[in-house]
């Protein structure tokens, strides 16, 4: 490994029993390798909710944009999902 940075943390007793226990397991070989990975898995999905952010922004703006809300015919949605559902099934089947 190169370079590192010790530093102390303070982890809830069932927090540290965890640690041991990936230790234990042998699927790591120390605690620090248990941190190491649970911090690379924060890091992804940090940035996964941070593009999410982004897209939920940009559909909340594309809805904004598309103007005032129109009454909707609930019977021409379920007439388009069932004919969309039907349609994917027989494609399936061929």
């Amino acid at each position: 490994m190169a370079k590192v940075a010790k530093i102390s943390v303070a982890l809830t007793p069932e927090m540290a029993e965890l640690v041991r226990r990936a230790v234990d397991s042998g699927d790591y070989a120390s605690g620090s390798e248990v941190i190491r990975e649970a911090l690379r898995e924060w890091r992804l999905r940090q940035s996964l909710s941070f593009r999410n952010r982004g897209e939920l922004a940009r559909l909340w703006r594309e809805g904004i944009e598309s103007g005032p809300a129109q009454p909707a015919d609930f019977g021409a949605i379920k007439r388009e999902g069932r004919r969309r559902l039907a349609a994917r099934a027989a494609k399936r089947s061929r």
